[in-house]
């Protein structure tokens, strides 16, 4: 094949050519390659717990724990859609995986919900392509068993903020339908036929 011919198929395929980002205008860079907003992990600890706490994630998040999402591939949505907004740097964001992982499994357990930490087949143990520490992950599995939280998880602030969100066990109910008094199908045959 040819280098022209491997271009152009190259450029079928909608992806970056390789040293793409290097041609990027410098005036407008992606926000993942600008200086992130935070640099250490309590700030960021602080800015995630609002986060996952606001009114727009809180529901989602509690409710997909309910129904048996896995947290660890929760954390990673999370802190992977953060560091595309520039939030975080990759090391910030890999330093992040187990206090977010935290407060995910202490506001489940308020609500007496029973988290699976990763799903059974995942038997790499991987977090955005790295190996967990097996004690690290054994500790995230205990916590999200019948013990608590392991005291210093989440700060004193968080802890009294925990007890004035709002009970979501209306919200893990199976929704009330408003059921319809039968129609006839519209398949069925009409009386004049």
């Amino acid at each position: 094949m040819d280098e022209q011919t491997y271009m152009a198929e190259m450029a079928k395929m909608d992806r970056p050519i390789p040293g793409q980002s290097l041609t990027n205008n410098p005036e407008n860079p992606a926000p993942y390659e600008q200086p992130p907003k935070f640099t250490n992990v309590h700030e960021a600890s602080n800015y995630m717990w609002d986060k996952v706490t606001s009114d727009e994630a809180y529901e989602s998040l509690m409710t997909g724990l309910s129904k048996g999402v896995p947290v660890m591939p929760i954390v990673e949505v999370l802190l992977f859609d953060e560091f595309q907004k520039g939030t975080f740097n990759p090391d910030l964001m890999m330093m992040m995986v187990e206090p977010t992982a935290y407060m995910l499994i202490a506001l489940s357990e308020r609500l007496d919900i029973d988290v699976v930490i990763d799903t059974e087949d995942d038997e790499d143990d991987e977090v955005f392509g790295v190996k967990m520490q097996e004690e690290k992950l054994n500790q995230l599995r205990e916590a999200a068993g019948p013990s608590k939280v392991p005291e210093g998880m989440l700060t004193p602030s968080m802890v009294s903020e925990m007890e004035t969100l709002p009970e979501v066990s209306s919200l893990l109910e199976q929704p009330k339908q408003n059921i319809k008094p039968e129609q006839p199908s519209l398949m069925a045959p009409t009386e004049g036929q």
